[in-house]
């Protein structure tokens, strides 16, 4: 199984990628987010890879990061989501939003992607629902995630011993990063999600 392949970028567009490595040119499907970070032809890249082989076709998808690996691999995981669509839904929108809406289960804007049919994007947010961290997926959108994502769960976990379960918490966390955007510590994350609970 491939998992990166590190070489020469030859050639680029929004939906494909190939990457000469000792000799050999490796073609791969890619998100446009992907495609955003590419480098220029002629120089050095590196990409993760999901190399997926079928009775009658052997593929390769690659990836920027390896949260966008994953989340390809959780849609591919649902029934009836293949890697096309699963592409598709990775270059409609930003990682961050993606989680975001399928955390929250937001079927509407998942199935505003073109290929995404309304009954798919139900079906995506029903199963994945658990599965992603509404946390995190605030945190992927962020430029600093690390540190996005530090002073969100410290909220969530603030909120929880102030007594509010963990769903209600990460629900309130994500209500405020939603109204107010700019909000960067703990404390205002917390004071703003107390004040929205009337509280």
């Amino acid at each position: 199984m491939i998992s990166y392949i590190r070489g020469t970028l030859a050639e680029k567009t929004p939906g494909t990628a190939i990457i000469e490595a000792c000799g050999v040119g490796y073609a791969m499907e890619i998100p446009v987010s992907t495609y955003d970070r590419l480098p220029k032809t002629g120089e050095e890249v590196k990409l993760l890879v999901y190399h997926c082989v079928r009775e009658d076709d052997e593929s390769l998808y690659g990836f920027w990061t390896p949260a966008e690996r994953e989340l390809f691999l959780r849609l591919t995981a649902v029934s009836g989501v293949g890697p096309k669509i699963a592409l598709s839904i990775l270059s409609g929108g930003s990682l961050g939003e993606l989680s975001l809406a399928i955390a929250g289960g937001d079927a509407k804007r998942l199935s505003a992607i073109k290929g995404v049919g309304k009954k798919t994007a139900e079906k995506i947010c029903i199963e994945l629902k658990d599965k992603i961290n509404a946390i995190e997926a605030l945190a992927l959108g962020s430029k600093t995630a690390r540190d996005e994502k530090a002073f969100l769960v410290d909220a969530r976990k603030a909120l929880g011993a102030l007594g509010f379960t963990d769903e209600i918490a990460s629900a309130m966390v994500v209500a405020v990063v939603k109204a107010n955007p700019s909000v960067s510590d703990t404390e205002s994350v917390i004071r703003l999600a107390l004040a929205g609970r009337g509280r």
